[in-house]
């Protein structure tokens, strides 16, 4: 990180609040949105141990872990297909639900993983349930996806 960078940041050493999550956050997220997934997590790594797990950070580090799934997402077009000729395929349609992640298509990128969940609950040590929740820490808690899928796995599971 350049000396001028540091200096210009809000939680610098002559900064009056070091324990702003919101400004750790909001700076790993302007590193994402740059594609360097490096400089975020370093950005997180430097937070306080006191606010290392607030919900805010604990979200960065998932849309962290997205990102980098997402470098290895297949064309949306040739996992579509997968799918579709073989539904059974749950390899197939994981990498198309991160694919489709990638592509900012996250509603349908959790429909996916709801299917996968709902065909094989256990597959690959409960991978679709494990994504579904990375999915949901990266996005607002509030926000109509995670509250839809939310709903929609508590009743496969309770069901």
């Amino acid at each position: 990180m350049s000396n001028q960078f540091q200096r210009s940041m809000p939680f610098g050493k002559d900064s009056e609040d070091p324990m702003n999550v919101a400004s750790f956050a909001g700076i790993a997220r302007c590193y994402i949105a740059l594609n360097d997934l490096e400089q975020a997590e370093a950005v997180l790594n430097g937070a306080p141990a006191e606010i290392s797990t607030a919900a805010e950070i604990e979200a960065v580090h998932a849309q962290i872990q997205l990102a980098r799934q997402a470098e290895n997402a297949g064309p949306l077009a040739e996992l579509s297909e997968a799918v579709a000729s073989d539904e059974a395929n749950h390899q197939a349609r994981f990498d198309y639900a991160n694919a489709l992640y990638a592509a900012g298509k996250a509603e349908e990128a959790v429909a996916q993983l709801l299917e996968l969940f709902r065909r094989d609950r256990e597959w690959n040590d409960g991978a679709a349930k494990a994504q579904l929740f990375t999915i949901f820490d990266a996005l607002k808690q509030n926000d109509p996806i995670v509250l839809n899928g939310r709903r929609k796995l508590s009743s496969m599971i309770f069901l």
